[in-house]
């Protein structure tokens, strides 16, 4: 069987360059437990923006239709050196219809019906997914079911992770965004403290009308103060951070640190030796990540990505996320969408330079067939 269809492909050449067009391609037969998606709708996640976009200098780009060449300026170019040369596909995770399946059993069941996926090449008309990384979607739609796997199950992944660790409580710098959403909700039905900071009094409103409890608008004159009070109130020693640039991660140790020094009943010159922890997931913020260490000796700081978490986290606790996402798709895992684009018309400079921003409750979904 010849399956052919359009694919977005990003190439960087060493010079900084950068070209994402959309090509004719011919997709290969599923084989073994491998299945062929009839992709109809991907998010454009921020973690798809590095190899989408990534530093590139969009205003001056060059666009024609189904194409667009940016230039990448260094040191961002030298930093992207190990994919110089290579055409890439891109895209996350999306969701469609399984038209063909490899030899196994497992493929073969899913035949004719609608999956969320995670094949890296979502960006296309067609793609080539493993049966076991896909999630039947019953009677949901690809848009409830595009956006089922990135933020859902990283969102789980970060109350599974403090679980692990002993923890009871969570700090999360961009509380409002759609993964913060999630979070909030997440933590509401598990009983973990949460909290949550906000840029504006209306990502506030949003989260309070979710149940958050704990919400600390960074804007505010008395920010330090009110973050403080909040940790104390939780105990939210250990957070995660999708910023990375900056001082969001070092403004989060330095109010843990205030509230365990308060707690103290010594003087000690090297500051409290209270466990505090945070985890960079992304870098919204590509700039460097600049702490000013005075927070004691007890603090650490991390990486974390969901792939390498969920190949650790073992088969019955990924089982037991992927089930809570598919029960509650239009619910707590729930994505809304700015805007619909094609392929061609996500090459645009219109949609380029507006999704590349990042803002919350502004996600755009790309559907391969309109």
């Amino acid at each position: 069987m010849t399956t052919t269809g359009k694919q977005l492909f990003t190439t960087l050449e060493a010079d900084g360059k950068l070209t994402v067009a959309i090509e004719d391609v011919t997709f290969p037969d599923p084989t073994g437990n491998e299945v062929l998606v009839k992709m109809e709708a991907a998010p454009i996640n921020p973690s798809d923006l590095a190899i989408l976009v990534g530093a590139a200098d969009m205003e001056n780009a060059s666009y024609t239709p189904g194409k667009f060449v940016a230039t990448v300026p260094e040191p961002f170019n030298a930093g992207s050196k190990a994919r110089h040369g290579i055409k890439l596909p891109a895209g996350n995770e999306g969701a469609g219809t399984v038209v063909a399946a490899g030899d196994s059993d497992a493929a073969k069941a899913l035949v004719g019906q609608r999956v969320s996926c995670v094949p890296g090449n979502a960006y296309s008309q067609y793609c080539i997914a493993n049966a076991a990384m896909c999630l039947p979607l019953g009677d949901h739609s690809a848009e409830e079911g595009a956006s089922a796997f990135v933020n859902p199950m990283t969102a789980l992944g970060f109350v599974e992770t403090a679980k692990r660790d002993g923890q009871d409580a969570i700090l999360h710098t961009v509380g409002a965004s759609n993964l913060g959403q999630m979070l909030t909700l997440i933590c509401k039905e598990d009983g973990i403290g949460l909290v949550n900071i906000v840029r504006k009094s209306e990502q506030a409103d949003l989260l309070r009308k979710l149940g958050s409890t704990h919400v600390v608008n960074s804007s505010d004159e008395d920010f330090m103060q009110r973050l403080g009070a909040a940790i104390d109130d939780t105990g939210a020693f250990y957070g995660f951070d999708p910023i990375g640039g900056g001082k969001s991660v070092d403004t989060a140790f330095k109010a843990m640190e205030q509230v365990a020094v308060s707690r103290m009943t010594e003087y000690s010159r090297y500051g409290s030796n209270q466990p505090k922890r945070m985890f960079i997931y992304g870098r919204l913020d590509t700039g460097p990540t600049i702490l000013s260490p005075s927070y004691g000796f007890g603090w650490t700081l991390s990486g974390w990505l969901l792939t390498p978490f969920l190949q650790t986290a073992g088969g019955e606790t990924v089982g037991r996320m992927r089930q809570r996402v598919r029960d509650n798709l239009t619910t707590t895992f729930a994505s809304s969408y700015k805007k619909r684009v094609n392929l061609d018309e996500m090459l645009t400079k219109e949609a380029v330079t507006d999704y590349r921003k990042m803002k919350t409750g502004e996600k755009y979904l790309v559907t391969p067939w309109s």
